[in-house]
Formats: structure tokens, C-alpha cells, sequence
């Protein structure tokens, strides 16, 4: 591997047709997909949430089902449930939404913690369990995620051990002057969405997902990984440190990064650039940490001014 995997450079100029002015966003978004991680995207209504993830859908020929979440969606309504049919009088299994290759579940955080909790098997184990029987998922099934932040009016927050299954969470933030006037003359006549076409498969993502797997991660590098995971868990000013499901995500992360920069190795670079997204959600500050205004990517930063590579 020399130069920049075309598959990734192709997906990125889709999304970039709908997002604009968001590159280095854009790049860590996909970077996760690639790494076979789910994405949480964090932001307030009208930014483009739900706009990437369809950008994303199009983008790639798979099946793609999108989940409005309200207070009164049930699990059933995620996963599916088993039906009754009169003429054979048996119950067979009714697949829900969920049983697709990418899953938006759109506003997650709108919905109560128990129907949030249905996506809790389908994101670690990539299977749904009904009536006690296991159903597997997409080989490439991937959950994509919008939500408001907490303090908005009718959010649930959500609960740790979900937050945790996602390899990041992302914010788009509001556009530039310059950016937004470009979406407004693009969208004069039509959304940039209908001109969308996809460029990779489902086989396609497959076997890039099977060869992130396969970037070398050194000794170096693994040290340097695990000194930052370290260093979450003795912090005083965390009640909560990273997890081992958070210490496989920022090395998968770590991979991804370098396969798209189109290196067949991991440098420490590649664990510092994706460290924030990777681990600022799954931290808990302490209470009075929080009340003073100190972000958990502040946090993570002074680890990484601290923390030297051993030679």
C-alpha cells in the first residue's frame, strides 16, 4: 500500500457533495465505518445528521433502514417480533428494521431507555435474539446514530453500556459562511442526496474491513496505545476509565486511520489522531471536574502532551 485506498477517497467526494466545508469529519466518520465500528453523531437539530448517514447509505449498494425514535417505539418495532399466522397456526419470526446493513436510528436519544436497550445485543454481537432464539446480522451491519444533546426538551440520556459500543462520537457543528451559501445554491432546485451513486458494495466493504484487520500494529505502537488507556483509569478526575471494549475500538481506529492514509503500519500519529473521538465519550468526569467546564477532550489532550512513545 502506497496512496490513499480509492474506495475511500470515492465515498468521501459523495459525502462531501452533500456536507461541505466538514473534510477532516468526514475522514474520522469514515474511518470508523471502515473500522466496523457504529457511529454516534451528536449535534443539534438541522446540521446534517441524518443527511451524512443517507449520504453514507447511497454511497454504498446495501440494504438501509431508518428508525424515527419517540417515547412510545418499542423494541419490537426495532428488531421485529414473531407473528401468528392463522392458516398454519405457528408463529414465524417477523424480521424488524434492524435486520439491514446500515441502521439509522434517527433522534436515539428520543426514545426510553428500554427500546435503546434493544440495540444492545444487535451492536456488540451482530445477532437479535428473539423467543430465545439467535438471528445473525449483516456481516457489514452497522449502526448509525443521531441525537440531541442531552439538555433539549424530551432526550433520554443514554445509558453507559450503549455509549461504550460506539467507536465515536462526532459533531458537525454549525457551517461556515462561505460553506452555507454553497449548500443554498446547490439545493436551488434539488438536494445534492438525489444525485447520489453508489460506489462500493456490500462484498466491497466486506473485504476493506478484513484488511484494516490485517495492519500491523507494533510493539511501539501497542505500548503507546495502551499507556493513553492507562492513564484514563488512574486520572483523578474521572470516575471512569476506558474500557477493553474502548481499548479494541481506538486500536481498530488506529488501523483504519493508517489504511487510509495508505500505509500497511500503524504509527503512534494514527493512535494520537483518533484518540479524541474514539475516547472522549465513554469517559465520566468527576462531578466537580464537570461543574468547572473541563471538556473530556481537554482531558485526553493532556495525556497526549504527557505521554511519550518509548523507543
Amino acid at each position: 500500500m502506497d496512496q490513499v485506498p480509492p474506495i475511500f477517497v470515492n465515498i468521501l467526494a459523495n459525502l462531501e457533495k452533500v456536507i461541505h466545508g466538514k473534510t477532516s469529519i468526514l475522514q474520522n466518520f469514515l474511518i470508523c465505518y471502515f473500522a466496523g465500528g457504529h457511529i454516534l453523531l451528536e449535534d443539534v437539530p438541522g446540521v446534517g445528521k441524518t443527511t451524512l448517514a443517507k449520504a453514507l447509505a447511497l454511497s454504498v449498494q446495501c440494504t438501509y433502514h431508518r428508525v424515527q425514535f419517540t417515547p412510545d417505539l418499542m423494541p419490537a418495532d426495532i428488531t421485529g417480533s414473531m407473528i401468528y399466522h392463522p392458516k398454519t397456526s405457528e408463529f414465524q419470526f417477523r424480521p424488524g428494521p434492524i435486520f439491514s446493513d446500515i441502521f439509522l436510528a434517527d433522534e436515539i436519544n428520543r426514545a426510553s431507555p428500554r427500546t435503546q436497550s434493544a440495540l444492545l445485543e444487535a451492536m456488540n454481537e451482530w445477532q437479535v435474539s428473539i423467543e430465545g432464539n439467535a438471528t445473525p446480522l449483516s456481516k457489514v451491519f452497522t449502526v448509525l446514530a443521531t441525537q440531541n444533546p442531552v439538555a433539549f426538551h424530551g432526550t433520554y440520556p443514554l445509558p453507559e453500556a450503549q455509549i461504550d459500543r460506539f467507536y465515536v462520537r462526532l459533531t458537525l457543528g454549525y457551517p461556515q459562511r462561505e460553506d452555507e451559501i454553497k449548500m443554498l445554491q446547490q439545493q436551488q432546485y434539488q438536494h445534492p442526496l438525489t444525485t447520489l451513486h453508489a460506489v462500493a458494495d456490500v462484498a466491497t466493504i466486506f473485504e476493506t474491513r478484513e484488511m484494516v484487520k490485517g495492519i500491523k500494529v507494533g510493539e511501539r505502537v501497542l505500548q503507546y496505545l495502551l499507556d493513553i488507556i492507562e492513564k484514563s483509569r488512574h486520572d483523578a478526575r474521572l470516575k471512569l476509565g476506558i474500557s477493553p471494549r474502548g481499548t479494541s475500538s481506538l486500536y481498530r481506529l488506529a488501523q483504519a486511520k493508517a489504511w487510509s492514509q495508505g500505509r500497511a503500519y500503524v504509527i503512534p500519529d494514527d493512535v494520537k489522531d483518533v484518540a479524541e473521538v474514539a475516547l472522549c465519550h465513554r469517559l465520566i468526569p468527576d462531578t466537580k471536574v464537570r461543574h468547572s467546564g473541563i471538556a473530556t477532550e481537554e482531558i485526553i489532550q493532556d495525556w497526549l502532551k504527557q505521554i511519550k512513545v518509548s523507543i
